[in-house]
């Protein structure tokens, strides 16, 4: 498959009168990708807000992601109504932001972790507190978050009862009311009122037939969706390149960008097959295991080669950089409890930040002052001397700058 992310440039640089730079060496190095390698920000939180140190953790993970996905799930971002932790997400946000990284949001309605005071709240005003907590985020952080996932696991929506406290859940019940259609549309509409430049996901671990007429049937409906979620959390085993590929392949028929939003491969023994819900495999220990570790490398190798260099793919976002804390308790990080990186850490850098990344290299250029760059479409930085100047590698033949 040819690689739709590599392409290249030929910049022009010029000084102040405009007079071309002729044989000078300069240095180029890129600066991000255009294609989001994502891991959760879960982590970031304390490490954001001063509440705990975790530099090694951060450093492990900005030396290898660009995209974090921050957690909005309801029911702890506001467990008592009214008093929501917009301050701390936003601490967060914006220590990310500094550092570079594009953030999105997850998720602004979902049935699951829920806030236990909306059951209680009568039917009739459901629909009306969704919105408000909708159009609170997506207002609260246009500018620092301006990707969200706009509703989750919508497939099962409406149908959901497996409640752990037995209580029938408020949303499910709204995603009866409306159908799912509607409760879309819902989520859609208002959250892009509220941020009009926000890039609004639909998110679904289902992949099967179900979810492509759900999409279907809301864009016949004239919803605007901007991009299609892809869960593949694998704690049963690596689906491998082919159905991967065979997911990506049967979305990209909508003709919009595929995100691979939550990714997950285990370095331990694996979940018995014949479990069906995930939530349901309860154990005291999970450990990572050295032929594990060998394993989940070969695998996350071989799965971001495939995904990163399909054309209608535009993000991959790991589910954890560490084990501790991980969902399920499940050895799925790319470091262990203790902070060392397993092999398929040095595997995916070896990736992102390797063979797939231009690190700085220094070119001489012509006499009329031009120079070619060739690389993955990203963020680049161009410098002589002193002077640094930005410039996008995106597949525009030619780029003038003035150093």
């Amino acid at each position: 498959m040819t690689n739709p992310r590599a392409t290249h440039t030929t910049l022009t640089l010029r000084d102040a009168d405009g007079a071309p730079l002729a044989h000078r060496d300069v240095t180029v190095a890129q600066t991000r990708h255009a294609f989001g390698f994502g891991c959760t920000g879960f982590e970031f939180i304390e490490h954001a807000t001063g509440e705990a140190d975790r530099t090694a953790f951060a450093d492990a993970w900005l030396g290898l992601f660009d995209t974090a996905t921050l957690p909005f799930y309801w029911g702890r971002f506001e467990p008592e109504r009214g008093a929501p932790d917009t301050a701390r997400l936003r601490q967060a946000a914006r220590w990310l932001r500094e550092r570079g990284v594009r953030l999105k949001g997850h998720p602004l309605v979902w049935h699951t972790v829920k806030a236990d005071w909306l059951d209680r709240v009568p039917e009739d005003e459901v629909e009306r507190i969704v919105r408000d907590r909708v159009t609170r985020e997506a207002s609260d952080f246009a500018g620092l978050v301006d990707t969200w996932d706009a509703i989750n696991e919508v497939a099962i929506m409406p149908r959901f009862d497996n409640e752990p406290d037995g209580v029938p859940g408020a949303i499910p019940a709204l995603a009866r009311s409306l159908g799912r259609t509607g409760i879309i549309r819902l989520a859609f509409e208002t959250a892009r009122a509220a941020n009009p430049q926000a890039t609004l996901l639909i998110n679904d671990f289902d992949l099967s037939e179900d979810y492509e007429r759900l999409i279907e049937d809301a864009l016949e409906a004239g919803v605007r969706i901007d991009a299609i979620g892809l869960q593949t959390h694998m704690h049963q085993g690596y689906r491998g390149e082919e159905q991967l590929l065979g997911f990506a392949d049967r979305f990209s028929r909508f003709g919009l960008p595929l995100h691979f939003t939550e990714i997950s491969l285990v370095s331990g023994a694996l979940m018995p097959p014949e479990i069906e819900d995930l939530n349901d495999f309860v154990v005291d220990q999970w450990p990572s295991t050295p032929e594990g570790e060998a394993r989940q490398a070969d695998e996350i190798t071989r799965m971001y080669r495939a995904l990163a260099t399909h054309p209608s793919v535009e993000a991959i976002t790991y589910w954890g950089l560490g084990d501790g804390g991980a969902w399920l308790g499940a050895p799925i990080g790319l470091l262990r409890e203790d902070g060392s990186s397993k092999p398929a850490y040095d595997a995916l850098c070896a990736l992102v930040r390797g063979e797939w990344w231009h690190a700085p290299q220094t070119l001489r250029t012509d006499t009329d002052g031009r120079v070619r760059v060739e690389g993955w479409r990203g963020d680049y930085a161009v410098r002589l001397g002193d002077a640094e100047r930005a410039f996008a590698l995106s597949g525009a033949a030619d780029t003038d700058i003035a150093l």
